[in-house]
């Protein structure tokens, strides 16, 4: 998506004028504008000179956004965000007010009320008009803005908000004029009294107040807009304009646009961290609470990753540059929050159907108000003050600011919360899915195995030591989780002699001098006896989705210990949420179902709602079975997980860290909490609850003004509306809209049971995949029994293999009973079935 500065652009007329003009230019696949940002984005394949050319020929101007600058944008993307307009409309406000009241005085003060004027005037009805002309010239010179744009609207058949100011304002001002020679008239022919009774038909201070109430109103209105921006103004304040680098081993202090990737730099306590990088030496707690939301600080060590922006809190650190520039996690979240602004919700498409003809509309019911009154026989006085009114009181920018101010505020409130929404689709599709589909590794449990039970025999630390010194010497995530476990207990490893890895059983090796095995209970019954206590509780971890290892020195039986990869901390509170939310939770795995049916267990899930031995690519065809009954969010890691990311209706990927800009996602939630997807749910029906107010407001405020305005309830209620009265609540109507936008601040997307939505009644999930639905007729099915699979990933290697034989229609290999069920759609010989399998270094004991 490119992206492009618009000026020019006054109301939501002018926003649906630039988006036609564009979407017409060959090439352009999709045009968003935004009113709010003064921007748009634009796909397809058209030239930049084409789209400014086109915005240029409706009426406005239009630039390129520069981003190929080495260095983060930081500081000219935060100028274009200022508000510049505030401050310049305050001041055309506190002179037209200074004129206006002068106005009011002489036309309302004097003549309506009494109020006192030099003899010379108060006798003089011709040059208490002409006073009021002069000064109500004055006020439309400095609000001759109304005037320029709303003339170039019409020029180029576009006509906006500011013609229908300009159109009321300036016909108060003609109609006015000619009472004006009226009233010549009747004093040359020495009617005094009916030259002053002329003064009461005279609009000159309707013509000027009019134009200082918009004025009111687009000031607050520019005000609280300015507020929308304010999170992205904030992002882009974080980043640090120096960084202290080391050269040739001495320390330079430099701007941050001239540190390059693999420089080695320098962070003191109390300095923020200047872009992405690594920890070369030191220690410290830093402060990411600025990406991710969360206070409380994280510990850093030599390894660690480090992203701009953060603040080290305590030691001292030397990092080497990884990311630097556009490529650091806050660049990142910056463009991305900006790219979300640059888009629009599928909600707004009706305010901008109806804004695109809104003016024109208006001019239209303004004309034939005017000319019904003079029908039904009144002055030509009261039938202008009726058509005024309703071109004053209409507001078109309340209708095209409903949707994209609310957007801005909820992306800001999100990116502060480590929760970044890629579109405004996104932001609105979140808070209407029905189910949300979590993968189980990585976003249920930890991602990583971790030991869960441990019984060993006789000494327990040297057993461990042992244990840990042949661990260590190997690389499977089991081995790496019992390595963990040693290494938090404070134990030291002892070398190691001869040393094997036996593939699909286990690990053997020499320590001082004792041939220690460990691995599948098959190894080691081959080598000691197990105790029946032992075996009972292997047994029980195994039907709770672990992995029991045991352990031998000699002959001698040491123990055993449990791995799994274990639910995490926030996961059942996360899932109870959901659950409160109305939704309903499922969980997808490629585990076997008994590991799945344990952590689905223990995290909350109903057994009804796990659907296991699903491999990455069949995750994409549940997906699609499941949004036949409603929309359906995915939540996974956005690597393994993509295509099912991609199907399903919201692709949320959590985890990201500073890999923010994850293509299979939606959404992305930078730290690993599932709690974060229960707060982007409740933060999407925030918003969405907020728009809907908005546009309620909008619609109704305009369905009651114009009719109001136009006369309608004269003959029936007597309510007649002033001009100035349409031209105050005009100036209102847009700054109400915005300010209801802004109360999404205050919204605590982390409250439990806030945004509550009654559960759908859902039937029951089928754990059938396409191939086996397909070929249930010609079913057949074999039982493997299989040595050497001892976790969930030698499940996934053996079900991997067997699917690739051609005839295999499905395959669920469990770990911890040694088997696996082959469903075929046409035979297949025993001997490729085994082939395929050995051929991943497991042994075949048998085919049923």
């Amino acid at each position: 998506m490119n992206q492009y500065n618009v000026i020019g652009m006054t109301c939501a007329a002018c926003q649906a004028r630039v988006e036609k003009a564009v979407c017409s230019v060959p090439g352009v696949e999709s045009c968003a504008v935004s009113l709010l940002t003064n921007s748009m984005g634009v796909e397809g394949d058209a030239s930049p000179e084409a789209i400014v050319e086109a915005v240029e020929k409706a009426g406005y101007g239009a630039s390129l956004k520069n981003a190929s600058s080495p260095s983060p944008a930081v500081k000219p993307s935060e100028d274009a965000l200022a508000d510049k307009e505030t401050p310049a409309l305050l001041r055309r406000l506190l002179w037209s007010v200074g004129f206006v009241a002068l106005l009011m005085y002489v036309s309302m003060g004097h003549i309506m009320w009494g109020w006192p004027l030099p003899a010379l005037l108060a006798e003089n009805p011709m040059a208490l008009g002409l006073i009021q002309l002069l000064l109500a010239a004055v006020v439309m010179v400095i609000n001759q803005k109304f005037f320029i744009n709303g003339v170039r609207g019409v020029l180029h058949l576009s006509p906006n908000m500011d013609t229908l100011v300009a159109l009321g304002s300036g016909a108060s001002f003609v109609y006015s004029t000619w009472v004006l020679f009226a009233m010549s008239f009747d004093l040359t022919a020495g009617n005094v009294d009916g030259a002053f009774h002329r003064l009461h038909e005279l609009y000159f201070e309707s013509a000027a107040m009019i134009l200082a109430l918009i004025t009111v109103g687009k000031m607050l209105e520019a005000r609280s807009k300015g507020k929308t921006t304010n999170a992205l103004r904030s992002l882009m304040s974080l980043a640090p304009d120096t960084a202290t680098v080391l050269r040739d081993g001495v320390e330079a202090v430099v701007p941050v646009a001239e540190v390059r990737k693999g420089d080695r730099f320098v962070v003191r306590p109390g300095d923020k961290i200047p872009v992405d990088g690594v920890v070369l030496e030191g220690e410290s707690a830093v402060n990411e609470s600025a990406l991710t939301g969360e206070s409380i600080p994280v510990d850093k060590a030599v390894g660690d990753g480090v992203s701009a922006a953060t603040v080290n809190q305590s030691g001292h650190l030397v990092c080497e540059a990884t990311r630097v520039g556009e490529d650091t996690t806050l660049s990142q979240i910056i463009r991305m929050v900006s790219d979300a602004a640059a888009t629009k919700a599928p909600i707004a498409k009706v305010a901008d159907k109806v804004s695109g003809i809104f003016v024109p509309v208006v001019i239209g019911i303004a004309l034939v108000a005017f000319t019904a009154w003079l029908i039904a026989g009144k002055d030509v006085g009261f039938a202008i003050a009726r058509g005024i009114s309703v071109l004053v009181i209409s507001c078109p920018c309340a209708l095209g600011l409903a949707t994209p101010v609310a957007i801005m505020v909820g992306n800001g409130v999100g990116a502060k919360n480590g929760i970044l929404f890629k579109t405004a689709v996104s932001l609105e599709n979140a808070g209407r899915v029905d189910t949300v589909v979590l993968d189980k590794t990585g976003t249920v449990t930890e991602g990583k195995p971790r030991v869960t039970d441990i019984r060993l025999e006789g000494d327990e630390a040297a057993a461990l030591t042992a244990i840990y010194s042949l661990e260590i010497m190997s690389e499977h995530p089991l081995s790496a989780a019992i390595v963990e476990y040693a290494h938090k207990c404070g134990l030291a490893p002892l070398p190691v002699t001869d040393f094997k890895a036996l593939p699909g059983r286990g690990l053997e090796g020499k320590v001082n001098g004792k041939h220690i095995r460990g691995g599948n209970r098959a190894l080691l019954r081959q080598y000691t006896a197990i105790p029946a206590a032992t075996l009972s509780a292997a047994e029980g971890w195994a039907n709770e989705g672990k992995t029991p290892l045991f352990f031998s020195s000699d002959n001698e039986f040491l123990g055993c210990i449990a791995v799994a990869d274990t639910v995490k901390a926030d996961s059942p509170a996360a899932i109870r949420e959901m659950k409160d939310l109305g939704l309903r939770v499922v969980m997808l795995t490629g585990d076997n179902p008994k590991t799945a049916a344990a952590i689905a267990h223990e995290a909350g899930i109903e057994e009804g709602n796990v659907i296991a031995g699903v491999l990455p690519d069949g995750k994409e065809a549940v997906i699609r079975e499941l949004q036949t009954t409603g929309k359906v969010a995915m939540v996974g890691d956005g690597i393994n997980d993509a295509p099912a990311l991609t199907r399903a209706d919201v692709g949320i990927a959590i985890g990201a860290g500073a890999d923010v800009a994850i293509d299979a996602a939606d959404v992305v939630v930078v730290k690993s909490r599932l709690s974060d997807v229960t707060a982007a749910i409740r933060l999407s029906r925030a918003t969405l609850r907020n728009i809907h107010e908005n546009l309620f407001w909008a619609f109704c405020y305009n369905s009651l003004g114009i009719p109001l305005a136009a006369g309608l309830f004269i003959p029936f209620l007597g309510w007649e509306m002033n001009p100035m009265f349409g031209a105050a609540a005009m100036s209102l109507s847009s700054f109400c809209v915005v300010t209801n936008a802004l109360r999404l601040n205050l919204v605590n997307i982390r409250k439990p049971g806030a945004f509550r939505r009654k559960a759908k009644v859902y039937p029951p999930i089928s754990h059938q995949t396409e191939n086996q639905q397909e070929s249930e007729d010609i079913i057949m099915e074999k039982i493997m029994k299989i040595e050497g699979m001892m976790c969930p990933r030698c499940e996934a290697h053996v079900v991997k293999a067997l699917k690739a034989v051609e005839g295999v229609a499905d395959a669920v290999a469990s770990h911890t009973e040694g088997t696996a069920k082959v469903t075929l759609a046409s035979p297949v010989a025993d001997e490729v079935l085994k082939a395929a399998v050995e051929a991943e270094d497991y042994k075949v004991l048998g085919i049923e």
